[in-house]
């Protein structure tokens, strides 16, 4: 399990850093937020260059999910895996169902 912050750099680029408890307390106040949604899909799905909609927390609870960024990179995520995705402008990111089976996620709007 991790915890992961997506984020639009200077360059209008999605970038993804990893944070911890340790190195950031503040993950452990709590967070208004304004509703969950949970979504399943066949592992397979695509989903094209896009920013993200709001800052929401996605978390992902089956299966395997990779995400593209603008520089080529591709970084994986797999269940108990929670990511604060802030990247509301510029490019955006590719998001895509990996690894066969279900991908369940969890949504969560910040308020």
């Amino acid at each position: 399990m991790g915890i992961y912050r997506m984020y639009t750099g200077d360059d209008g680029q999605t970038h993804i850093e990893e944070q911890s408890l340790a190195a950031h307390p503040e993950l452990a106040q709590p967070r208004d937020a304004a509703s969950i949604t949970f979504t399943e899909r066949d592992s397979g799905y695509f989903i094209d260059w896009h920013p993200a909609p709001r800052r929401q927390y996605v978390i992902c609870i089956e299966g395997d999910i990779e995400i593209g960024l603008g520089d080529g990179s591709l970084h994986q995520f797999g269940p108990g895996d929670a990511r604060l995705v802030e990247d509301t402008t510029g490019q955006g990111h590719t998001t895509r169902g990996t690894g066969g089976g279900k991908v369940i996620t969890a949504t969560i709007p910040l308020a």
